[in-house]
């Protein structure tokens, strides 16, 4: 959940402002954010916080495709992780921790080291979901590094399947909230990783989201976007394109983004992952590199 010592590190999605909790907000023993809203001190928006989950995200401007997953997301988020773990084996592309094994390594997640002045290292999902990266993160993560993860997702169905399952385990320590990728509401270079899984090609404005990650990435942190593409270099049987189609409904050419990178976007890389997933990661020049 988020803390009020968290607020430091977030931003106005509309203006980039400072936020705080208003006068009327309230706080858990813990110092977790309850209820209320985060007012803005720059242009006095305010943003709800709902049974402590802060909502940073204009509805009005959540459109065309975004719209439209998200009914199915918040409509039935519980069958999501359950769909992705049999449908791997039933298009015949492998296995579920096959694929994200093939990503993991991107993030170079043993490279971390320590910040400076106690500063814990800050990893941020765009796209949490139900959480099913976070075990990967566990593993992955250099030990005893202090460190603290944050995920964000515009689906407060996944995200409500996500905190039952944090407090079913006793974690307390990962920060989650909905907002929009096209606006996220962190400062900028908050975060020493950066990854997103699974709906870039649903994006309303792909070029936008991918100028978002860049931002809030501390520089030369590998940023690691992950979503279909059909392998260009093999043959697909008839099987596997109905297959692909009928994952990718919502997009007419399911594809890498790699032309909507953010200018000045350095060591670009993009791989396939089997027959379905491309693998883009890239990084924003600058002083710090972990």
């Amino acid at each position: 959940m988020l803390r009020l010592t968290d607020l430091p590190h977030l931003s106005c999605p509309a203006c980039r402002g400072a936020l705080a909790l208003d006068g009327e907000g309230e706080a858990s023993a813990a110092g977790c954010l309850a209820a209320g809203a985060l007012a803005c001190a720059g242009c006095g928006a305010r943003w709800p916080v709902e049974d402590g989950l802060a909502r940073l995200y204009r509805e009005e401007l959540v459109r065309g495709s975004d719209r439209l997953l998200r009914r199915f997301y918040d409509g039935v988020p519980w069958l999501h992780d359950p769909f992705v773990r049999t449908s791997f084996p039933l298009f015949q592309v492998g296995t579920e921790d096959e694929f994200r094994d093939g990503y993991m390594p991107r993030l170079d997640l043993g490279a971390l080291a320590p910040r400076g002045g106690g500063e814990p290292v800050r990893i941020l999902e765009i796209g949490v979901g139900c959480g099913a990266n976070l075990p990967l993160l566990r593993r992955d993560l250099p030990p005893a590094l202090p460190v603290e993860i944050w995920g964000c997702d515009l689906s407060v169905g996944m995200l409500g399947v996500l905190r039952g399952r944090l407090r079913r385990e006793g974690d307390a320590e990962i920060r989650v909230l909905a907002c929009d990728a096209h606006a996220l509401p962190f400062r900028d270079g908050t975060f020493d990783r950066v990854f997103h899984v699974g709906a870039m090609n649903s994006y309303r404005d792909p070029r936008t989201a991918l100028a978002e990650m860049a931002r809030v990435a501390a520089p030369g942190t590998p940023i690691v976007v992950v979503d279909e593409q059909l392998d260009r270099s093999r043959k697909h049987g008839l099987y596997r394109r109905a297959m692909f189609r009928l994952v990718t409904f919502y997009d007419d050419d399911p594809r890498c983004p790699i032309e909507d990178l953010p200018e000045g976007a350095s060591d670009v890389t993009e791989e396939q992952l089997g027959r379905f997933f491309y693998c883009l990661t890239f990084r924003m020049p600058g002083e710090r590199r972990l």
